[in-house]
């Protein structure tokens, strides 16, 4: 099943600092909505927000039509949304099947189901041959792939994604974006944001880009390209 997700009015301050400023979004199923911005613009704080880790001081999330304002991480999760970090947060000490596993241990399936799928997935992203490795011993790029297998495990419905490509290999980073689109087109609501723009263009149906806290744009790849808001906030005026 695949869900949408949308963020009316968010605001989140930290003491005097306002890190959201009222942000308006949407996203649809098989859609990449790419938000993009220079750091501080307030793009994982948005995200932190959506997910649970940080509970807004204005406005609503809903996914699909279920609001999930202000529900705790895990509870989000159990809705159906799946988030990868900048850092990946794998289980260092643990083999990579089993951190695959963490994710669905409250289900019903049998064991032999969920490490069926556990070992897929590992194949999917090329790291079967290491599967019973500590976590640990894998590369950063490689700690990211993990992560996103096992983000998908429990088959999300929302995709979120911090900058998946960052200190990533081009050949990796190649793999990783087939990876990114076979979840859209699978239906998947994927946000996705990055500093590679190369990227981001690629990959995104659409673009939102984010300056202190606020939406400044949003549209198309070629109208983020020239926009002119866009283009100040990088660049500078």
């Amino acid at each position: 099943m695949s869900a949408s997700i949308r963020v009316s009015g968010l605001v989140k301050r930290f003491g005097g600092l306002t890190a959201l400023a009222g942000v308006e979004l949407v996203a649809q199923p098989g859609e990449v909505l790419g938000i993009i911005g220079v750091n501080g613009a307030g793009k994982t704080t948005l995200m932190n927000c959506i997910c649970g880790i940080y509970r807004p001081d204005e406005g609503r999330v809903m996914i699909g039509d279920r609001e999930t304002t202000g529900l705790t991480p895990h509870e989000v999760a159990k809705l159906g949304i799946g988030r990868t970090f900048q850092i990946p947060r794998v289980f260092r000490r643990m083999s990579l099947i089993d951190n695959l596993l963490v994710p669905v241990l409250n289900r019903s399936e049998p064991d032999v189901v969920l490490i069926e799928r556990a070992e897929s997935m590992l194949e999917r992203m090329r790291l079967i041959d290491l599967r019973h490795n500590f976590s640990e011993e894998l590369s950063g790029g490689q700690q990211k792939l993990l992560e996103m297998a096992r983000m998908l495990m429990p088959e999300p419905r929302v995709v979120m994604l911090d900058e998946p490509f960052a200190g990533v290999h081009p050949t990796l980073c190649r793999f990783m974006i087939e990876q990114i689109e076979s979840i859209a087109a699978a239906g998947k609501t994927v946000l996705l944001i990055s500093h590679d723009l190369t990227s981001i263009y690629q990959l995104s149906h659409r673009v939102a880009a984010l300056n202190e806290g606020r939406v400044i744009a949003e549209g198309s790849v070629d109208q983020i390209r020239s926009d002119a808001a866009v283009i100040e906030a990088y660049l500078g005026a």
